[in-house]
């Protein structure tokens, strides 16, 4: 076979840094060369890490669908209970013993399962107990949710150019309705509860990291803006003795968040209303405005449109939080440029942002003295605060 090479690019105007980056791009590109790599003991387990790496791009949707279908038999709940073997498994859910065999060989592959005992045992009679991923899934319900969810996600992405290029409204636009709606406060519920549902069993976990990195102790009236089903209001009351709250959302979201709150025994404490934050005026008389995984929902114009309603409903020197997943977060840059990333687009809203991007849009807002509070988890979100100018 004729080894290929490439010409080095263009690297006019770019320093020698470009130009190094021009020969690299030639080098890595020469067969001749990448077999070298691979045949040679110090560059081997590199060679070998970024095929892997490849393998896994490629291989990441059959991956995800290994997940799905333990999702849908409950798995990780009946290997939290006690471990399976794939004959039983495969007796309690109408699957051929070698079905559930390559389940869960696969499973124990991604970490979500692990094998027990002794690799002696007869295939059908091994057994299989939960994996480190395995026990977060348990430790973690609301990921099930999610991992369902992921299914009009994937339709959409059957085409990923017709989403970049945004031909039509997919299955997530329709999902996500108030996002690309004319007039979201004039939905109905069946329109918007689906989706709000979702968000309220995903958001305990982010609202107990966004309260760690800035507590309210020293605040006396929350506005909780697209506050959803009232999680992260009830958290912060359930916190901080002597704070009230007021939650902002789409009407049939607000009623929803309202019934919540009343379970909860927190209505004297938190008032809810409806109405949408790109049309109607905001509540006022809060020092503090919490805006929790909103921003990336929209795209730059409405984004800010936002924020400078959260600026007229506080006073000088009142206090703007914002949290969310953030592009650039170290260690989980793939989260914010490529997952949110196509995910807003199959959406056709939004768009991950760094922390520095968001600062820019809250100081055109209006907002100063912008800070960026640590997370445990900064993967599931980030956490800026800014004060209102005057």
């Amino acid at each position: 076979m004729q080894a290929t090479t490439n010409p080095i690019p263009s690297a006019t105007g770019l320093g020698w840094r470009g130009r190094w980056q021009a020969l690299r791009d030639r080098w890595l590109t020469d067969s001749r060369v990448l077999a070298g790599l691979s045949r040679f003991a110090l560059t081997r387990p590199v060679a070998r890490q970024r095929a892997a790496e490849l393998f896994d791009l490629v291989a990441g949707f059959v991956y995800s669908q290994v997940l799905l279908a333990a999702v849908r038999l409950d798995l990780f709940a009946r290997l939290a209970r006690s471990p399976l073997s794939p004959r039983t498994l495969a007796a309690e859910c109408d699957l051929p013993e070698a079905a559930a065999e390559r389940l869960l060989a696969a499973l124990a592959a991604l970490r979500l399962a692990e094998r027990r005992g002794a690799d002696t045992a007869e295939p059908g009679d091994a057994l299989y107990g939960l994996g480190a991923l395995g026990a977060a899934m348990v430790a973690n319900p609301g990921l099930a949710a999610l991992v369902e969810h992921h299914g009009a996600l994937y339709n959409d992405l059957a085409d990923p150019l017709a989403v970049l290029r945004r031909e039509g409204p997919g299955a997530l636009s329709r999902y996500w309705s108030y996002a690309t709606a004319a007039e979201p406060g004039a939905l109905a519920g069946a329109e918007v509860l689906p989706y709000s549902a979702l968000m309220t069993i995903s958001q305990p976990l982010v609202a107990g990291q966004v309260l760690d990195a800035y507590p309210m102790r020293r605040h006396r009236l929350l506005l909780d803006i697209g506050g959803g089903e009232g999680v992260f209001v009830a958290t912060a009351l359930e916190r901080t003795a002597g704070l009230k709250a007021m939650l902002f959302d789409l009407p049939p979201v607000a009623a929803s968040a309202r019934l919540r709150l009343a379970r909860a025994g927190l209505s004297d404490r938190a008032t809810t209303f409806g109405g949408s934050f790109h049309s109607d005026a905001l509540p006022t008389g809060a020092d503090i405005v919490s805006l929790i995984r909103v921003m990336y929902d929209h795209d730059d114009a409405p984004a800010l449109g936002i924020l400078k309603a959260a600026r007229r409903a506080l006073p000088v020197g009142g206090t703007l939080l914002v949290a969310e997943p953030m592009a650039g977060t170290a260690g989980a840059e793939a989260m914010g440029s490529a997952y949110f990333g196509m995910y807003l687009a199959a959406m056709g809203s939004g768009r991950s942002r760094t922390p520095a991007e968001l600062a820019r849009l809250m100081q055109e807002a209006g907002f100063e003295q912008v800070r960026e509070r640590r997370t445990a988890v900064p993967l599931q979100a980030g956490v800026l605060v800014a004060r209102a100018a005057r």
